[in-house]
């Protein structure tokens, strides 16, 4: 604790910036959770797809726009978007779509490009406290002559940063590739139902060539 005190003591301008990343990535990571366990939604398991099909299968625009509806969350917002799109421009249906997922997306992927960075920065603010640390260290040692005690002291103030950097820049890393998976979880949804729909505008084609 001592030991602690004294890096933060001495070498605060240089820890503040770790500070700093560990606040953003701590409301980055309480932000995207809310936002994704409140947009959450199991579309296979519960028959969200099936129910979307059999809607369709009957030519209910309605009741696909009301299933949206009460799915509610982006998926919501994604297959409300499909149906006004299916409704009006079937032709072009594929291409649309893939802008409304494409903003979707980038809803589900705001403020993650933070954590990507810090636990890219994080450890190099570390090493630089580290090593200006190191530096301070050896200029007294080279005024006060060998003092073991205080070489000691300084080395491992110097490390504190270190450790900080690194601590900081993990978690930001693991969140990251964790958030990242849900968001790519979110996207094979989202083809899953454009899949659905383009099942359906294909086999008007074909029956219009049919006839």
């Amino acid at each position: 604790m001592e030991l602690l005190l004294h890096s933060i003591k001495m070498d605060w301008p240089v820890l503040l910036p770790i500070f700093v990343c560990s606040i953003l990535t701590v409301a980055v990571v309480i932000n995207r959770y809310a936002f994704y366990n409140k947009n959450k939604r199991n579309i296979v398991e519960s028959r969200y797809i099936q129910s979307l099909q059999k809607e369709l299968a009957k030519g209910s625009l309605t009741g696909a726009e009301a299933i949206a509806v009460q799915c509610g969350g982006v998926i919501g917002e994604v297959t409300e978007e499909a149906v006004r799109i299916f409704a009006e421009q079937r032709k072009g249906f594929s291409r649309s779509f893939d802008i409304a997922a494409a903003l979707a997306t980038r809803k589900l992927e705001s403020h993650l490009t933070i954590l990507g960075t810090i636990g890219g920065v994080a450890p190099f603010l570390g090493l630089f406290g580290t090593v200006v640390r190191i530096l301070y260290t050896f200029q007294d040692l080279a005024q006060q002559g060998n003092q073991s005690a205080a070489v000691a002291m300084g080395i491992g103030a110097a490390l504190i940063a270190t450790a900080a950097g690194l601590g900081v820049a993990i978690v930001a890393v693991i969140f990251y590739n964790s958030f990242q998976s849900i968001v790519k979880h979110f996207e094979d949804d989202f083809q899953l139902i454009k899949l659905l729909f383009l099942s359906f505008v294909d086999s008007e084609e074909a029956a219009e060539v049919k006839v």
